[in-house]
């Protein structure tokens, strides 16, 4: 067996395809965002301007955040000393827990050191102790979960996104004496739309079902105190599981369920994603109970960063390009080839010093390459305008469709 022969064959099938991923070299301006500065290829750092980052509303440039994070460096340290079996529970771990809890109405919850680890270790976790457990996945749910899903071992059924009827029929098809859960997210990130909680809640309750929601692109973002689209929909007390992130609207680092102590009690007994993980540094625990501490109470960023998406929605539509449907704060521009994707964004980065990843295969379908916005509430309309020139001048250089995406 020739080692390197097949490494490196497996890296030319991606350059072929046109989806090789390259990672920018960038660091974020403290107080500035969305200005950065990009180091690749250029003769020390050049100004930037960012535009896809999951930093939804910038409370990881939050002085609160920051305050938070240097008092607990400064009092406790920088690590948590190993799992929290064996370092113990940092008192700021305990904290957080509470208010993630009491952000959805659940009497308890459980970190992680991600959002990826707390859906693989929950998911694969609670059908183990489930006999006969069939799981029941939308069709677009987050790699995450599917690795849980297929790490637990479970029979599996994939219904269509969002389709509720296709939903009932497998529920109905499935022996009503084996235990079932359906997984599915609030908010899908790729095609920004939003999941229909209450009906599959709905259908959860008729055919005996738990539910588990991935909350990670709505936490922080929707609802009175941030907690979601569930909290918006008033849906939170009919969901079993609610999982969120602490690195996106919350602005640092981490994952989380939150659900009755039964549930929280046996994941954390047995899951090995929890039990053998050397638990989040306080610094960052610090930093994420300021930020959920300070949108429970504030909506002004919220409401912030909604105006900014329905503006960059706006003058995407009016300039004829191919902005898809989007009811959420994503914006999505349709491009449909990866190597036009890529182009369009290093022309972005190298011409007009924009920031935004184009979004390849396996992250969307084939065909449906895209580039995805997140317009924050420090992007100002000139800024907006400025991009939407950009891209219409990207668009006629590279002879792509103007036109809206279907």
């Amino acid at each position: 067996m020739n080692y390197d022969q097949v490494f490196d064959q497996a890296i030319d099938r991606l350059h072929s395809e046109g989806r090789y991923r390259v990672f920018i070299d960038i660091l974020r301006n403290k107080g500035a965002y969305p200005n950065a500065r990009c180091f690749a290829g250029h003769n020390g750092p050049k100004p930037i301007t960012v535009w896809c980052s999951n930093d939804y509303l910038a409370m990881g440039q939050h002085p609160k955040v920051i305050a938070a994070m240097e008092e607990a460096l400064h009092d406790v340290g920088a690590g948590s000393g190993g799992t929290r079996n064996i370092g113990g529970n940092t008192h700021y771990h305990i904290e957080l827990e509470r208010e993630l809890a009491d952000l959805h109405g659940k009497d308890g919850a459980l970190l992680f050191t991600s959002g990826y680890v707390s859906n693989d270790a929950t998911l694969s976790t609670l059908a183990k102790i489930l006999p006969g457990c069939v799981i029941f996945s939308d069709d677009l749910n987050h790699a995450s979960m599917i690795a849980g899903i297929r790490n637990s071992g479970c029979e599996k059924k994939v219904f269509r996104h969002n389709d509720v009827e296709h939903l009932e029929e497998l529920l109905a098809e499935t022996d009503p004496a084996l235990p079932k859960l359906i997984a599915f997210e609030s908010v899908y990130s790729m095609d920004a739309d939003i999941a229909p909680i209450h009906a599959i809640c709905d259908l959860a309750e008729k055919y005996n079902a738990l539910t588990y929601i991935d909350e990670v692109h709505a936490v922080g973002m929707y609802g009175a105190r941030g907690g979601g689209i569930s909290e918006r929909d008033e849906a939170a007390s009919r969901i079993d599981i609610i999982e969120g992130t602490l690195g996106k609207a919350f602005g640092v680092m981490g994952g989380y369920i939150a659900a009755d102590t039964r549930i929280i009690d046996v994941i954390r007994s047995y899951a090995p994603g929890f039990i053998f993980t050397t638990s989040l540094s306080p610094v960052l625990v610090a930093g994420v109970l300021a930020a959920v501490r300070h949108l429970k109470a504030s909506s002004v960023e919220r409401e912030a960063q909604q105006a900014s998406a329905a503006t960059l929605k706006r003058l995407f539509a009016e300039a004829g390009l191919p902005v898809m449907p989007s009811s959420t704060h994503i914006v999505p521009l349709m491009v449909g080839d990866p190597v036009r994707a890529k182009k369009v964004s290093d022309i972005l980065l190298a011409e007009y010093g924009v920031y935004v990843q184009p979004i390849n295969f396996p992250t969307v379908p084939r065909g449906t390459e895209r580039l995805r916005f997140t317009p924050g509430p420090a992007h100002t309309e000139a800024m907006m305008q400025d991009l939407t020139d950009a891209l219409v001048e990207i668009w006629g250089r590279l002879d792509l469709e103007k036109r809206k995406a279907a």
